[in-house]
């Protein structure tokens, strides 16, 4: 597991937050309220997956104010949907006795692993591209796209995820390998921070590595 912590009973919780970033004068990034709960709850579910785990509820901690609850609530509901997953019971707060100057909000999930441990062979590629801050939004096209991810570990084509964060690929791998980076993608900033974990490390089944170029396309790199 990356991030996640095991709570008993096969449940595992994850968590992301996001503070500064939304449409209040004071906020450091200016985006909608949906978009922040999105990346929120992206981030919480790729955690969930590199687990083995599938949430179960979602829990919302509001520091924005009441008027943004929809809002991300909207945002999480659009990363299920893009999982071709149903959205679990989703609770939590919102502050509403102090008004903040800026946004902040948190995603908290709580999942339950599978029956049977994940095969543990095959290689690891890249998917997506690191993003961070304005870029996020401006390249879009560039962030590993869940639909993919979720389908390739429906059928086995992957056998696991490990999402990056803000140490970047390099942080990541050595984290994940206990080895140091020695190949990556072509024009790739290897100690780039990844942001809402905008790109992934994928382990593919031994012998469907031609198969997951096709499925995942562009943006899809061996790293070693």
């Amino acid at each position: 597991m990356r991030n996640a912590v095991e709570i008993g009973n096969g449940l595992v919780m994850t968590t992301d937050n996001s503070g500064g970033i939304g449409m209040k004068e004071a906020d450091a990034v200016r985006a909608p309220d949906d978009v922040v709960g999105y990346f929120a709850a992206r981030v919480c579910l790729l955690e969930q997956w590199a687990a083995g785990a599938e949430p179960e509820c979602v829990i919302i901690h509001n520091f924005t104010g009441a008027g943004s609850w929809e809002a991300y609530q909207d945002g999480i509901l659009r990363v299920f949907t893009e999982s071709g997953k149903k959205m679990p019971e989703v609770t939590g707060s919102s502050e509403t006795n102090m008004e903040m100057p800026q946004s902040a909000v948190a995603v908290t999930m709580i999942g339950r692993r599978g029956g049977m441990p994940a095969p543990s062979k095959g290689r690891w590629f890249l998917y997506g591209r690191p993003l961070v801050g304005e870029a996020v939004l401006a390249e879009s096209g560039k962030t590993a796209r869940l639909g993919k991810i979720r389908s390739a570990l429906a059928v086995g084509l992957a056998t696991a995820v490990w999402p990056l964060g803000s140490g970047g690929l390099d942080a990541e791998w050595k984290r994940l390998t206990g080895r140091p980076l020695a190949a990556w993608p072509e024009g790739l900033d290897p100690a780039a921070s990844a942001g809402p974990s905008t790109a992934v490390l994928i382990r593919i089944k031994p012998g469907e590595e031609e198969r997951a170029r096709e499925h995942f396309g562009q943006f899809f790199g061996k790293v070693e």
